[in-house]
């Protein structure tokens, strides 16, 4: 090989080594929005979030689990609204002026999770979140992420979105 394509090829060689650290650091940060319920913070990964929409007006349902809120139409869409606090049974605050509803989806469902205040959005390293401590035991224990530096209790929406209890009669809700 001459002194050029030697060259050449190292020159390939160091991109494609820094296209790969770059896709590394990529892949160990995540995009949350960030919210409040009764007075805690919690943070759920942005990829599996529609859009926030006020919670103007909602409609009951009779017959369903307590945790579900209701229903809301969000510009022609109907969505099933679970309050996370009943869900996790937690302290139940009321709902106030300024409730906001997540709307979560995977491939399998879509529904709104009600929550106090939208704080904003945030990027947090994976490395960042500490697991959940082994003295959280009950129905949040498989709902939870982690914990990251800043108190901020990561959900996981993977795990919301495929409970069986969000299933009601054979439908989603």
């Amino acid at each position: 090989m001459d002194n050029e394509t030697n060259l050449i090829l190292k020159k390939r060689a160091l991109n494609l080594a820094i296209e790969t650290v770059k896709q590394r650091e990529i892949s160990t940060i995540i995009d949350i929005i960030e919210f409040t319920i009764g007075g805690e913070m919690y943070g759920i990964e942005s990829a599996y979030v529609s859009e926030v929409y006020p919670l103007k007006a909602f409609t009951p349902l009779p017959g369903v689990p307590n945790f579900i809120l209701g229903i809301v139409n969000v510009r022609g869409q109907i969505f099933p609204v679970v309050d996370l606090k009943k869900f996790f049974n937690l302290p139940p605050m009321g709902l106030g002026e300024l409730n906001k509803v997540i709307i979560i989806h995977n491939q399998n469902m879509e529904f709104g999770i009600l929550a106090d205040e939208i704080i904003g959005t945030n990027t947090i390293h994976l490395e960042d979140i500490v697991p959940v401590p082994l003295s959280v035991k009950g129905i949040g224990e498989k709902f939870l992420r982690g914990v990251t530096k800043n108190q901020i209790i990561l959900l996981s929406a993977e795990n919301i979105l495929m409970d069986k209890n969000m299933i009601v009669n054979n439908e989603t809700f």
